[in-house]
């Protein structure tokens, strides 16, 4: 295979739509000449910082800093003044492509090219290819170092487990600042040689009129297009469609299933590891789990204590794991990188799950935040989120622990519904989950706060307490 991104490299027919965003094509030809302009006006920067809008321009100047060999900061496109400022100081960006609406940033920026020129350069697979900032939940966003191998490891994977060949005309409208759109997305369409098409935005209008034999989206994409009944059924032509970035709720993927005739292949990853677990094309789909390692990936549970926990499908415990896919560490952050690794080099993912006897993953959610320790039981906040989700009256559920005199923490459950009462839902997990698991408070709000891959964030359901103008 001829570098990270063969089909620049001519290794596969080309076409004059071979990548489209937002309307905007290009030949990987004239892809690769733009980028390769843009080469030695960056080379020998530490880093460059892009803007991660939904463009051509975006993915030309990605597709520079991984030819140069110089690592591209990708910033998130509604990314704040404050925000923005942490991402480009602690980075050592040095440059910015294109020119972003950034009033307070004074470093020098570079147009993206319009006519193609310059070679790019040889660039060794431990080389850093992107310095990614995780959402900074537990303090200041921190800098994931994601070096070409990972990304080449990462990318084999996911062809081998989701079949995913130049056959394929792949097509998202997913953020570009993120693992899921910018790599998976754009780098991993460049790497086995399919078309791409970003649809600019996710709206089921424009994934239905895409054409597409693969398609990506999260949760919220996925439930937005089965309400809208006719474009849902005109994926059914589509080869594979995929989720990941949030546990796609069970009736979402139930109705995905009857309207397209295929149930979706669901994933789990995170920056700094990248995808480490799927489903496959040839494989059971099952809901709410996400499969099992790619290749070159192995997983492992362990309680709090260190201790094994046994692969019975029920046991919850921390996943950890190691392989191909890992990043480098966090930039300028040693002591949090060694934090991050187990004393036999396994990374501690901080996410609880299940493993089944058949090697089947079930993530519980995060292990801080999601896994409720209720009356000496502990429960995963996401079995009780699809239990009430399962509810026809219930749209959204977001299920977080309170701090309680008597079971330690309570199971109190944010939801976004109509025509149903508290006792009613408290009554249906009970009925369909073990009785310890059912809520013992119910939240109606409106709506949920999600960020911009459609993750509740569930700190700002201030840790079991609704601002008063939502409780219900």
């Amino acid at each position: 295979m001829t570098g990270l991104l063969p089909a620049l490299h001519g290794s596969h027919p080309d076409a004059p739509d071979a990548v489209v965003v937002d309307g905007e094509s290009a030949t990987w030809e004239r892809l690769a000449g733009r980028a390769d302009a843009l080469v030695a006006r960056i080379a020998g920067a530490p880093a460059i910082a892009v803007h991660g809008a939904p463009s051509l321009d975006t993915v030309i100047a990605v597709v520079a800093g991984i030819r140069a060999g110089v690592p591209v900061v990708p910033v998130a496109a509604d990314a704040g003044p404050m925000e923005r400022d942490h991402v480009l100081a602690d980075s050592g960006a040095t440059l910015v492509i294109g020119d972003p609406d950034w009033p307070e940033v004074t470093l020098d920026r570079i147009p993206v090219p319009i006519r193609p020129a310059g070679v790019s350069a040889e660039v060794a697979s431990e080389a850093p290819a992107l310095i990614m900032y995780t959402s900074g939940t537990t303090g200041l966003p921190k800098g994931a170092v994601i070096p070409r191998r990972a990304i080449a490891a990462g990318l084999d994977g996911l062809a081998d487990a989701w079949g995913w060949t130049p056959d394929d005309r792949l097509v998202h409208g997913l953020p570009l600042f993120h693992v899921h759109g910018l790599i998976l997305g754009v780098l991993g369409a460049l790497r086995v040689g399919s078309r791409l098409v970003h649809t600019g935005r996710s709206t089921p209008e424009r994934y239905a009129a895409a054409g597409g034999t693969l398609y990506f989206g999260v949760p919220t994409v996925w439930s937005r297009l089965t309400a809208a009944l006719d474009h849902a059924r005109s994926l059914a032509s589509a080869r594979l469609l995929v989720s990941g970035s949030a546990a796609l709720p069970v009736p979402v993927f139930e109705s995905l299933r009857s309207l397209t005739g295929q149930a979706p292949v669901e994933r789990y990853g995170m920056t700094e590891t990248l995808i480490t677990l799927s489903t496959r094309h040839d494989g059971e789909r099952r809901p709410g789990h996400v499969g099992v390692p790619i290749a070159g990936v192995e997983t492992r549970l362990r309680d709090d204590r260190g201790d094994p926990v046994p692969h019975d499908g029920e046991t919850i415990g921390g996943l950890e794991v190691r392989g191909a896919t890992l990043f480098d560490g966090y930039l300028h952050q040693p002591e949090k990188t060694a934090e991050s690794f187990t004393d036999d080099g396994w990374f501690v993912t901080g996410d609880a799950a299940t493993i089944g006897d058949d090697g089947f993953h079930r993530i519980a959610g995060r292990a801080s935040i999601d896994i409720i320790k209720s009356g000496g039981y502990k429960v995963g906040a996401a079995e009780v989120e699809s239990a009430l989700l399962s509810h026809p009256a219930v749209a959204e559920a977001a299920v977080v622990g309170q701090p309680d005199d008597d079971l330690g923490e309570r199971i109190v459950a944010y939801v976004v519904a109509d025509g149903v009462d508290a006792d009613a839902l408290i009554d249906h997990v009970a009925g369909s989950l073990s009785v310890h698991k059912r809520p013992r408070e119910i939240r109606h709000v409106a709506a949920l706060p999600r960020n911009a891959l459609g993750k509740v964030q569930k700190t700002k359901l201030g840790g079991g307490r609704a601002p008063a103008d939502q409780e219900g």
